[in-house]
C-alpha cells in the first residue's frame, strides 16, 4: 500500500462530497489512531466524531502544502487549510504536523499545532483545531 499523505486524507475527510466518513478514515488512519492538537489528545473515535462535526459545518475548501517531509515511518508538513462554512464565513488555518505512520502507510499518529490566520475566531476548530 502507499502511505497516504495529509492532502489525501484532508482531501477525503472534509472535501469530497459523497465519500463516507467511514470509509475516508479507514482510507486514511490506522485503528489505533491518536492526535493531539494543540497539546490536547483524542483517540480515533473522538476524531471522527470531530470530522463528522465539521462535515456539518464545512461546504468546501481547499489545503495548500508549504513543506512536507518524509522519513521511514515519520512524516511532517506544514499547511494551509482553507474553508467556507455553509453560511459563507470563511476561516484560513496553519498547521505545523509532525506524524508516526503505521507499517501499512496511514497515519498512526499525528501531533498539531494550529493558528487561525484569517476568519471569525469561532471559525478556530474548522481548521482541524479541537
Amino acid at each position: 500500500m502507499t502511505s497516504t499523505d495529509i492532502t489525501s486524507a484532508l482531501n477525503d475527510l472534509l472535501f469530497t462530497p459523497g465519500l463516507g466518513l467511514a470509509e475516508a478514515v479507514d482510507r486514511h488512519f490506522a485503528p489505533d489512531y491518536r492526535q493531539r492538537t494543540n497539546g490536547v489528545w483524542s483517540d480515533r473515535e473522538s476524531f471522527v466524531q470531530h470530522m463528522a462535526r465539521l462535515r456539518s459545518l464545512v461546504r468546501d475548501g481547499h489545503l495548500e502544502v508549504h513543506d512536507e517531509l518524509r522519513d521511514g515511518p515519520r512524516y511532517a508538513d506544514r499547511h494551509t487549510v482553507t474553508v467556507t462554512r455553509h453560511d459563507g464565513r470563511v476561516a484560513v488555518t496553519e498547521v505545523y504536523l509532525f506524524a508516526e505512520m503505521a507499517p501499512d502507510g496511514r497515519f498512526r499518529r499525528v501531533e498539531e499545532t494550529t493558528r487561525l490566520v484569517s476568519g471569525h475566531p469561532d471559525d478556530g476548530d474548522l481548521g482541524l483545531v479541537k
